[in-house]
């Protein structure tokens, strides 16, 4: 039977090399009882359409633009969908998956983070969705934590992620 990694696993595989996870902020405060919680670094808006097709030679990201953090490291954000980075780099084995969501702070203050599945044998920073339902706006700080990333054991070992974001940050 496969599991979801505890916190004990957790651990473990970041103390091996490489780690499962790095450039983190503050590993007691991150690690979780079943999960990981990964932090803010960067927020983007979204400054160009984008394009996904049946090939991807076709497709085009959309542009971004970095928003500027104030003096005490908050950004303002009106409702609307923004791209976030993580600090974090993580480093999948070829026998572990993974799967985010939003910390439920964030959901109560009506924002969520949309994110796609983390592939066995990915490596790098991890961009997701932010979405500010608000209409009042949201106000974050760089570092926070804004999502739980939770690790899920396969049955065997697969060829691992070998696509065009791997090794990115």
């Amino acid at each position: 039977m496969r599991t979801v990694l505890s916190k004990n696993d957790i651990s473990a595989l970041i103390h091996q090399n490489p780690p499962l996870i790095e450039n983190y902020v503050n590993l007691e405060q991150q690690l979780q009882p079943n999960g990981f919680d990964l932090t803010l670094k960067e927020v983007s808006s979204i400054q160009t359409g984008g394009r996904i097709a049946v090939s991807n030679s076709e497709r085009v990201i959309s542009g971004l633009s970095p928003l500027v953090f104030d003096g005490m490291d908050n950004v303002d954000l009106v409702a609307g969908a923004y791209v976030v980075s993580f600090n974090e780099v993580v480093n999948l084995p070829k026998n572990i998956m993974a799967m985010s969501a939003p910390r439920s702070s964030l959901l109560r203050c009506g924002v969520t983070v949309e994110n796609a599945v983390w592939d066995a044998g990915y490596c790098g920073r991890g961009q997701a969705l932010m979405v500010v339902y608000n209409p009042l706006s949201f106000r974050v700080q760089r570092n926070a934590r804004i999502v739980q990333i939770v690790f899920f054991e396969l049955a065997g070992e697969t060829d691992g992620y070998n696509g065009a974001y791997q090794g990115k940050s």
